[in-house]
């Protein structure tokens, strides 16, 4: 299946349908939703791949440049400050499509959106919360040491003996993430509540587009940014915790993993290069 056309290819073409699947299976669109938002979708990724994924392949090309050398923290720090910088302009551009969804939605599926968050709010806790501690610390290793073997290749023994010393140090607080969270998914039902009763009341159409949008953007901006000061302190002490991480395995690496690792880069960069042109 996969002779001459990589994973990341035939992922990224069928990425809009599985968004529309995404979506459904949260708000469980309706007849009347399905077309715009398809045409939504389809709209969204004919931008990205026309504006973004040039700019993605400009970033890897750098990367592999940069991955084949020890680094530091700041230098990591910086490629998150670029992923988040990114990341915002594809949520950016999907604030009107976001409006237009929010105010069509009914009471019931405002309730199927509710069940869905709570459905993945025991699926995390069953995924980061396990009552066993070495449980626990078990998940987190493997989750991190799948990410490092993603791209660096195997680890060895040493270096898995250094990745479970630094996740030890880790001030990563999964219980303080999933209450953060649980509040989030309480807020996002009380704004899609009230914007899409206004989109129903029959009043002024355009003051309730208006609301919609803006109520959009919050919504957006809450994905990365929480609305408490106290939480994103630790947001940002943690982000330069998992720099420190990042580096430190980095800097561990044999010639041959950072080779492996450019060459991985360098096949992600051909992908999205073939896929911006067609």
């Amino acid at each position: 299946m996969f002779t001459g056309c990589s994973l990341v290819r035939l992922a990224y073409d069928q990425a809009h349908q599985l968004l529309f699947w995404r979506i459904d299976s949260y708000v469980d669109v309706n007849g009347d939703q399905a077309p715009q938002l398809l045409d939504a979708i389809d709209r969204w990724f004919t931008w990205h791949r026309r504006t973004q994924l040039p700019a993605y392949a400009v970033l890897l090309a750098r990367a592999q440049r940069e991955i084949v050398e020890p680094t530091t923290p700041a230098a990591l720090c910086a490629w998150a400050a670029e992923a988040e910088q990114r990341l915002g302009l594809a949520l950016e551009e999907a604030v009107l499509p976001a409006a237009e969804l929010i105010l069509t939605l009914t009471p019931e599926q405002i309730q199927h959106v509710e069940r869905r968050m709570a459905k993945g709010e025991a699926r995390m806790q069953a995924d980061f919360l396990q009552a066993d501690p070495a449980a626990r610390r078990a998940a987190s290793f493997e989750r991190a040491l799948d990410r490092f073997e993603m791209l660096y290749g195997s680890l060895d023994a040493g270096q898995r003996e250094r990745l479970s010393a630094l996740l030890s140090k880790s001030t990563f607080d999964p219980v303080r993430w999933l209450a953060e969270r649980r509040l989030r998914n309480r807020e996002t039902l009380q704004v899609l509540t009230t914007v899409s009763t206004a989109g129903r009341s029959g009043g002024d159409r355009a003051a309730a587009w208006q609301q919609a949008q803006a109520a959009a953007r919050v919504l957006v901006e809450r994905t990365t940014r929480s609305p408490r000061a106290d939480y994103r302190a630790y947001q940002q002490g943690l982000v330069q915790d998992n720099c420190t991480l990042a580096a430190s395995m980095h800097n561990a690496m044999s010639p041959a993993q950072r080779q492996a690792a450019r060459a991985k880069l360098k096949g992600w960069e051909d992908d999205l290069r073939v896929l911006a042109a067609g």
